[in-house]
């Protein structure tokens, strides 16, 4: 405000005007808050929140009509359990990190692992210097540019049942390949991940309305990550 229009205001005024805000908003909140447990398709993420020394959470949960934000002291899956609940009853979009993994477990809740993380671990392998963890690696990623061919290409198809087949070939393409490791601790870590969640990283080719990645939720956590590395961070809870 003084940069741009020359007002000098004081931090106590703006502090008083954010908590009001923060106020009438609240049932808001509250009511998006309870609404996450009923959405059919969610897309979650977290990233840290320090505040004064402390290490916080701030989670996104991204339906289809709306984004909740809230901040947690923990990074673990009773975040997940607390928010969604035990009777969670949609696809749960989220990457592979064990919070996820734990909750999906426990509550049998069904999941779609963001696709675009396990190009990553594969082009990892690719540019490794063992030379027949590279050609697996170099497999792997030829599969899922084919499946990713025929998701970007989807007009090119006469029928949906054309395409479905195609989509479903391409699945099954990727999921021979990535089960064959060579006998390799990286490939073989990567079969054995796929052999235990290979289902939750292939829901979107039989679900309709999966997103095969979890983008949509990093992109709704980009702004807060601007601003962490700005302010690094806020000094209180009212900060």
């Amino acid at each position: 405000l003084h940069d741009a229009f020359g007002l000098h205001v004081s931090r106590g005024l703006l502090d008083k005007v954010v908590q009001k805000a923060g106020r009438g908003l609240r049932p808001l909140w509250e009511e998006l808050y309870r609404a996450v447990r009923s959405q059919a398709r969610l897309h979650v993420d977290e990233t840290g929140h320090p505040e004064a020394g402390r290490r916080l959470w701030n989670w996104v949960f991204r339906a289809r009509d709306f984004t909740l934000f809230t901040i947690q002291p923990s990074r673990g899956s009773k975040v997940l359990a607390r928010v969604l609940s035990p009777r969670f009853q949609g696809v749960l979009h989220a990457d592979y990190f064990s919070a996820y993994r734990k909750y999906i477990g426990a509550y049998h809740v069904r999941a779609q692992f963001c696709l675009a993380h396990f190009v990553r671990d594969a082009l990892f392998l690719k540019d490794l210097p063992d030379p027949v963890t590279q050609r697996y690696g170099a497999r792997v990623v030829r599969r899922l540019r084919q499946l990713f061919r025929v998701l970007h290409k989807r007009e090119r198809y006469v029928t949906p049942r054309t395409f479905q087949y195609a989509l479903e070939r391409a699945r099954d393409r990727l999921r021979q390949t990535v089960l064959q490791a060579p006998e390799r601790s990286a490939p073989r870590n990567l079969a054995r991940r796929f052999h235990q969640h290979g289902a939750d990283y292939l829901r979107f080719v039989t679900t309709p309305e999966v997103d095969p990645t979890n983008n949509l939720a990093e992109q709704a956590l980009r702004f807060t990550v601007l601003n962490r590395r700005m302010t690094q961070g806020t000094r209180s809870p009212n900060g």
